[in-house]
């Protein structure tokens, strides 16, 4: 069955309440009746860039499960809208709402490649792995605009600076060149996010998104052009996706990826009552079902913060999850793995060129 968010092309049904406000703001339903009578729009749905000025641009991962020392965010919020995105937490902080404002509020870092390069070109900075996308995509429909990550691709190429990329946009392709150059170095791993073969389910977990094709393309393109790829079949939400495990990592393998990661989804923070409110719209038919199997993933909740655990869940449903993915691996990728990158041309290079001696 094809179904339709009622906001178009948005994750999001909703702005909730951002928790560090005293005051909350709500749509009424008489300033609606209001502005159908007038003729007005009540939400123009628009997004905003607005550029934001910090004083560092990488970021020293603390958590002990998620795969990454350093990371970096050319963009705060992120406009693909997927509606299971943990991130979304994260706009609260910046005064904003993990619903609707997450990607209709996207937050510019324009000083980015100026705060990468001055941290490259400290004598106190040694080499670890700086993966760009985190948190929000580097590749969202904004770089098309601004160019941030290009920048930023650049400065790791001068630097011979490993890098490794998330994304779930073909827009990657376009700055190809220096990916090309950064792999002939073994300085760089992508990571491609794939969650599902369906363009239904994709345009409703992910409205802005690029095709589920074109991401399959582009791990062929990226593939053969050697540069190592992975792809993440994150979140698995049971009753939506859990269903095309194997045939999501037969396709993956088919256009040339190394392996395959993933996640169960988990609903922290504000994303439970935004998930909620957006399967109950999208999904009535099956709400319950998925909320409920969310939560035999978690102990009872939508939501489990515990290291180790939180990304794999427990219980017999997350149990068959995992067991299918360790299949696919062994199914699609034995003996394949991707590689370790290449730490040591760094020193050589710190003065943005490197030396022959």
């Amino acid at each position: 069955m094809k179904l339709k968010p009622p906001i178009k092309g948005r994750g999001a049904q909703l702005n909730i309440h951002n928790r560090f406000f005293q005051l909350s703001h709500e749509m009424r339903d008489d300033f609606l009746e209001f502005c159908q009578k007038e003729g007005e729009e009540a939400d123009k749905n628009k997004t905003l860039y607005l550029e934001v000025f910090p004083k560092t641009i990488v970021n020293k991962i603390e958590s002990p499960d998620v795969g990454m020392s350093y990371s970096m965010n050319p963009y705060q919020g992120c406009e693909h809208g997927c509606i299971y995105c943990y991130a979304r937490n994260s706009h609260e902080y910046w005064g904003y709402s993990a619903g609707l404002d997450f990607e209709r509020r996207i937050l510019v870092k324009k000083d980015a490649p100026k705060l990468l390069e001055a941290l490259l070109k400290k004598k106190s900075w040694k080499a670890h792995t700086i993966v760009m996308s985190g948190n929000t995509d580097c590749y969202q429909p904004a770089e098309k605009q601004f160019e941030i990550t290009r920048q930023c691709l650049e400065l790791f190429l001068k630097y011979r600076h490993p890098i490794g990329i998330i994304t779930k946009n073909a827009l990657i392709l376009r700055d190809l060149d220096l990916l090309r150059a950064l792999a002939e170095d073994n300085l760089i791993t992508v990571n491609i996010s794939i969650t599902s073969l369906s363009e239904d389910t994709r345009r409703i977990l992910e409205p802005r998104t690029t095709t589920i094709s074109k991401r399959l393309g582009t791990v062929k393109v990226l593939s053969e052009n050697g540069v190592p790829v992975n792809v993440m079949l994150a979140p698995i939400i049971p009753s939506i996706n859990s269903h095309e495990i194997l045939p999501l990592a037969k396709m993956a393998s088919e256009h040339g990826a190394l392996s395959i990661g993933h996640t169960i989804v988990r609903l922290n923070g504000a994303i439970g009552e935004i998930f909620s409110d957006w399967i109950k719209k999208t999904m009535p038919d099956r709400a319950d079902k998925v909320l409920h199997q969310i939560e035999n993933c978690h102990g009872g909740n939508l939501n489990d913060s515990r290291y180790k655990t939180r990304m794999r869940g427990e219980g017999k449903i997350a149990e068959q999850i995992n067991n299918l993915v360790r299949l696919a691996r062994h199914k699609y990728f034995k003996g394949s793995k991707m590689p370790k990158l290449n730490l040591d041309l760094y020193e050589q290079s710190k003065d943005g060129q490197l030396k022959l001696f």
